[in-house]
């Protein structure tokens, strides 16, 4: 059997579409295996405890013809490669399991936008996974895959591939939990140095997070009331495990997510607060600059008939009178105020 070092498996795919392949089996570690060994795996009865995993990359044009025309897959998977983003979904078809499970993208800050898809058939022998662009978690599994990690079924490929996609989003809280952590302290601190657009962002990214993947769990406890028969008690209680974790990790990022709803309420009363403030110091300002402006004008026109203009304590009396409205409209201002 054709082997390859998987030191030598890039991130490109190859002529098939196949990014990369491992045959796991209990006497040996993974080993890396191209597409045409593969093709020759399937065609013979497999080993007890043997399976393939194989990834393919869908901006190649000949995945789909390759896997259409050497896996022969059932037409749902086929169909559930160009569904559009949605909600997770994992569900039994031909006595094999059908999940689509979305992700953060490989190597990239995480935003709206930076979500992925991938396709994943996995069967007792054989797990195919099918994605556009790469995915973080899935790469992390392949990494560990590389190191040596056994897997002992297919099933338990799966769980882990759960496993690995709660870490990414955790490290996505942890990484927005410090964000958080500072805003709350300039809000503490009464410093309002934070955007709320730029909070407004980092929620809609966690809200579309949550909405992506929080289906993903309840789907699989469904799964796991009636598991295929093929489904070992050890493989059950992996995928059990893998769904809880996974679970507690959508519960924090729930909960991130109120905790920045409640942040974003504080930053907005306090930024009304200060223009509130700002504007009863103009609205101040203006009022006591009133009966000087008004009686400056009339002062000022060259007509006859000025109130005072003879008097020798004229001037005295009408900045007397001003600085008492003055007085009178400022304690105004405030008592109203208080």
């Amino acid at each position: 059997m054709a082997l390859m070092r998987a030191a030598d498996m890039g991130y490109g795919s190859d002529a098939d579409g196949l990014v990369w392949g491992y045959r796991f089996g209990p006497g040996h570690g993974p080993a890396a295996i191209n597409g045409e060994a593969a093709a020759r795996w399937l065609q013979a009865p497999p080993a007890p405890g043997e399976f393939i995993w194989l990834h393919f990359s869908l901006s190649n044009a000949a995945t789909g013809r390759w896997m259409h025309d050497t896996l022969r897959l059932s037409e749902a998977f086929h169909e559930a490669l160009h569904e559009s983003v949605g909600s997770t979904r994992l569900e039994l078809t031909d006595d094999a399991l059908i999940a689509v499970i979305h992700d953060v993208m490989f190597n990239t800050s995480f935003d709206a936008s930076s979500i992925s898809t991938a396709t994943i058939w996995v069967a007792p022998h054989l797990v195919v996974s099918a994605r556009l662009r790469p995915l973080r978690s899935m790469d992390r599994l392949r990494a560990a895959v590389k190191t040596g990690q056994p897997l002992r079924s297919a099933a338990e490929l799966l769980a882990q591939l759960l496993r690995e996609q709660a870490a990414v989003l955790i490290e996505i809280m942890r990484d927005s939990t410090a964000r958080v952590d500072e805003v709350e302290d300039s809000l503490l601190d009464n410093r309002v140095a934070t955007s709320r657009a730029g909070m407004s962002a980092q929620r809609r990214s966690l809200v579309r997070l949550q909405r992506l993947l929080a289906p993903e769990p309840a789907a699989l406890f469904r799964l796991l009331n009636r598991p295929p028969a093929w489904l070992s008690e050890h493989d059950v209680a992996d995928l059990r495990q893998a769904a809880e974790e996974f679970s507690v990790a959508v519960a924090d990022a729930a909960a991130l997510t109120e905790r920045l709803k409640l942040l974003q309420e504080e930053l907005t009363a306090m930024l009304n607060e200060h223009t509130n403030r700002t504007l009863f110091i103009l609205t101040l300002v203006t009022v006591l600059a009133l009966p000087i402006n008004l009686v400056a004008g009339l002062l000022g026109m060259n007509v006859g008939g000025i109130p005072l203009a003879g008097h020798a304590h004229g001037f005295e009396l009408v900045v007397t009178t001003l600085a008492v409205i003055t007085g009178l409209l400022a304690w105004l201002m405030f008592l109203r105020r208080d």
